[in-house]
């Protein structure tokens, strides 16, 4: 039913409708849908979504009790319901069908015959009565605010507004589907629907109204606002006198509707007709006077069951406007004498809306709710798979387009060589990227200037490795010196080896490390010829910056007409021009991947009800005003392109572009031609310092351990020189036993000699520096006598005097003669850890020594 409500107003016409929520019955949802979670998923998902299930089962037990103390408690749950129910409509399907959900019966009184009651084991009626109840509670809304005041008129009629988005969103989008089967009550119909959008918005228009007057707005524009509220409580009454909602609200509505019709339609006749009298419109003004006592006097006759507030307040106003028309009649018979043209030959009054329905599809919109998102029915998946197919050939089509323009500018530009060839005309001169960053590498390596500092290098570390060289040769020959000299001295009694038969193939290395230093010195000279001989052509590479070196592009020396400015600054405008599309068509690429990477709408296919095709043609259409622009764009560009072949023939003409692009590239091949001389010397500079450092290394070795085998040496003759001098003075008993031990050392001609593994060969693509020895290969003899002498030094070395008058060093000597080289070097390396700190174990262990160091080990 509907409620009458008058407010505080001075005004008694301000008595307004609000709608009665429709009521239901008890319905359980939790637990079936509960089971076909567990049934079409999994028992662990229905457990997830406990939470959810609770949720909507409480929704629906506190939309079933008495309405909230407060309306504005009872639209949000109403709101909150509504989305919930979207969501599960896309999710579980509710019919009698025995695999859907068919234990849910949803049960609705209608709101305006209570008796009458509609019952469906689908959702639609649920959805439908739910929007109808949010229409009512918005229209409640609206009369709890004063309407004595501004802002409660205001507030009032943004409720009422709503109260007809509520409807309408129910007219458009519920009423027809709960209708199917005719199982639903007439309060949710497509009709009724229809005439409560257009009463909330009447109610909305005459609070307006009111707070037109309230400001004192002249009358032409109440009589505007009013008659729009005429015009809305008009097409109610329309709709409330025609099937099937003709026979289905009483008599007090009709008669409601009715006289808020005609009281607004007099009330805009009475407010215009002020307007007319201000004009001296006399004849029109006494026209529409009558028109609106006709109107009046008309709906006294079916007023019955009117409130008598209205009643009241159509009887004020037919008083002023006699009162008007007795005024205007007696001025018109004795002023103006115009004749009053009859009321239906008037044009209708001008009407001005000032409100609209609000547009629920936002407050309703379930795509944002996190209810039931884990559960996304195979449809939803595949729909949403094509959209995103549709979208991606949208953006690929789109992106080819763009990539396509942006190449075929740089290949048209490239090919009339711009904007280079502006850029020389300015002395902004570039060089090709790649040929300018070669250059930058040379010029940071230390470019042609550089390269002397770098041949001084080689120089300096050949003489560094000749002085070592001769280094070590002088201290060969001072310890050759020194053994001939005790060997002249003690005669037969010196018998250790000479010198020259120990060092022998110490000598050869040197000998070929001098011989590499020669070498080396030859190409060191071709390095340094050849830098001077093409000094010229690498100075090129000198110039800074780089682009100095290239030729200038001048301005003709007699010019006809003198518009090379003028040609000049119309094709670099038009260059400007095109490098601003191009931005135009970055940006437009960003948009359309920043659109798809936003463009989520499973939310949306989850809650739609309709066809996915209608979504997907409103959803695509998105990307269809970037498509336009990049079209516009494409095209725009080509335009451009012409007008820029068009200018550049011109300017290539007046300033001989081709005679400057041959020069150009004859320096370009300079500069090639000069940085290819520069890597290959650089090369070789290189692989000189590398071979140098090499060598030094190899001759440092060498130096080390002629160091070592003079070292040791010097201790052999040490003890010999003691020896033989305890010998000369009768203090050995056993001289002639003993006499010829030193002779044993084994002939280094006739031992193999081992190659140093340092050795390593020159890396110089020219004649080698040097080149490592060959590393022999010598067969180790496996007589017994071998293993006694190896027993018997590895006894001596610990100290033992094996049984034998003989010197402990003289015993070793002839002992060490007889084992190869190998078995000297796993004899010392086995035997070192075993040596006591006494002056006998150390000294058989620099004999060892000795013998390494002569055969290389």
């Amino acid at each position: 039913m509907a409620t009458p409500s008058a407010s505080s107003s001075s005004s008694s016409s301000n008595i307004m409708l609000a709608i009665f929520e429709k009521k239901t019955t008890s319905v359980e949802l939790y637990r079936p849908l509960r089971n076909y979670i567990a049934f079409n998923y999994s028992e662990r998902e229905a457990q997830n979504l406990e939470d959810d299930l609770q949720t909507l089962k409480q929704y629906r037990a506190d939309l079933e009790r008495s309405p909230d103390p407060t309306p504005t408690a009872r639209r949000d749950l109403l709101q909150n319901y509504f989305k919930a129910l979207c969501l599960v409509e896309t999710r579980f399907p509710i019919s009698p069908d025995k695999d859907h959900v068919n234990t849910v019966t949803f049960t609705w009184f209608d709101a305006f015959k209570p008796k009458q009651k509609a019952a469906q084991q689908n959702i639609h009626l649920e959805k439908a009565a739910v929007l109808f109840n949010l229409g009512a509670v918005y229209s409640q809304i609206g009369l709890t605010y004063d309407r004595a005041t501004v802002d409660g008129r205001r507030l009032a009629s943004h409720a009422f507004i709503a109260a007809a988005g509520a409807f309408a969103y129910l007219r458009d989008n519920a009423a027809t589907k709960a209708a199917i089967g005719g199982g639903a009550t007439v309060d949710v119909g497509v009709e009724c629907a229809g005439m409560l959008e257009r009463l909330m918005l009447a109610q909305a228009q005459e609070s307006v109204f009111e707070n037109t007057i309230a400001k004192g707005s002249t009358p032409g524009v109440c009589a505007k606002i009013s008659r729009q509220v005429g015009l809305y409580y008009e097409e109610a009454l329309a709709a409330l006198n025609v099937a099937p909602l003709n026979q289905h609200f009483d008599k007090g509505w009709i008669s409601h509707v009715q006289l808020k019709a005609v009281l607004f339609y007099a009330e805009a006749c009475y407010r215009y007709s002020l307007e007319l009298h201000e004009k001296e419109e006399i004849a029109e003004e006494i026209a529409r006077l009558r028109s609106a006592v006709s109107a009046i006097t008309e709906s006294k006759k079916s007023a019955k069951g009117a409130p008598a507030q209205l009643l009241d307040a159509i009887s004020k106003l037919e008083v002023n406007i006699n009162r008007n028309l007795e005024r205007a009649m007696k001025e018109n018979d004795r002023v103006y004498l115009m004749r009053v043209p009859s009321p239906s030959s008037l044009p209708p009054l001008p009407a001005f809306s000032m409100v609209k329905s609000m547009a629920m599809s936002e407050v309703l919109d379930a795509s944002k709710e996190k209810m039931f998102a884990s559960l996304v029915p195979d449809s939803s998946a595949k729909a949403l798979s094509r959209y995103t197919e549709m979208v991606d050939d949208v953006i690929r089509t789109q992106a080819e387009k763009l990539q396509q323009a942006s190449e075929l500018t740089r290949v048209r530009l490239k090919e009339m060589d711009l904007p280079d060839s502006i850029l020389a005309l300015e002395g902004n001169f570039t060089l090709p990227t790649e040929l300018k960053e070669d250059v930058e590498a040379v010029q940071i390596s230390g470019g042609p200037a550089g390269l002397e500092a770098e041949l001084q290098q080689l120089r300096d570390l050949r003489r560094v490795n000749q002085e070592m060289l001769v280094q070590i040769e002088e201290l060969l020959q001072k310890e050759a010196r020194e053994d001939a000299q005790f060997r002249g001295q003690f005669g037969t009694r010196w018998t250790r080896p000479q010198s020259s038969t120990l060092t022998k193939n110490l000598q050869d290395r040197l000998n070929r490390f001098a011989a590499n230093l020669k070498q080396a010195a030859e190409s060191d000279g071709r390095i340094e010829r050849s830098v001077r001989e093409h000094s010229a052509l690498m100075s090129i590479l000198d110039r800074r910056p780089i682009e100095s070196a290239l030729p200038s592009l001048a301005r003709p020396i007699m010019s006809l007409d003198a518009n090379e400015d003028a040609v000049v600054g119309a094709l670099k405008q038009s260059l400007r021009q095109l490098e601003t599309l191009g931005a135009q068509r970055a940006g437009l690429e960003d948009m359309l991947k920043e659109m798809k990477r936003k463009d989520d709408i499973l939310p949306k296919l989850m809650t739609s009800t309709g066809s996915y095709e209608d979504l997907f043609r409103k959803e695509i259409s998105k990307y269809d005003r970037i498509s336009e622009d990049i079209a516009h764009n494409i095209e725009a560009q080509e335009q451009l392109l012409l007008q820029i072949q068009a200018q550049n023939d011109d300017f290539s003409a007046i300033f001989n572009l081709e005679d400057y692009k041959a020069s150009r590239e004859k320096c370009y091949k300079q500069i090639q031609a000069a940085i290819a001389k520069f890597r290959e010397i650089k090369e070789n500079i290189n692989e000189g310092l590398k071979f140098y450092v090499t060598l030094q290394d190899a001759i440092t070795n060498v130096k080390q351990q002629c160091s070592d085998f003079v070292m040791t040496r010097n201790i052999q003759c040490r003890e010999m020189t003691e020896d033989v001098q305890r010998q000369m003075a009768g203090l050995n008993f056993q001289d002639n036993k003993n006499a010829g031990a030193y002779n044993n050392y084994p002939s280094v001609g006739h031992q193999n000699q081992r190659s140093n593994s340092q050795q390593q060969a020159d890396p110089r693509p020219q004649a080698p520096y040097y080149q490592p020895p060959e590393q022999p290969t010598m067969p180790g003899p496996n007589s017994s006598s071998h293993m006694q002498a190896m027993s018997m030094a590895s006894l001596l070395i610990r100290g033992g005097e094996a049984h034998t008058t003989m010197p402990m060093h003289n015993n070793l000597d002839l002992i060490l003669g007889l084992l190869t080289p190998s078995q000297l070097h796993t004899l010392l390396l086995t035997k070192v850890a075993t040596i006591s700190n006494n002056s006998v174990a150390v000294y058989h262990l620099s004999i060892l020594a000795i013998y390494l160091i002569a055969f290389d080990m």
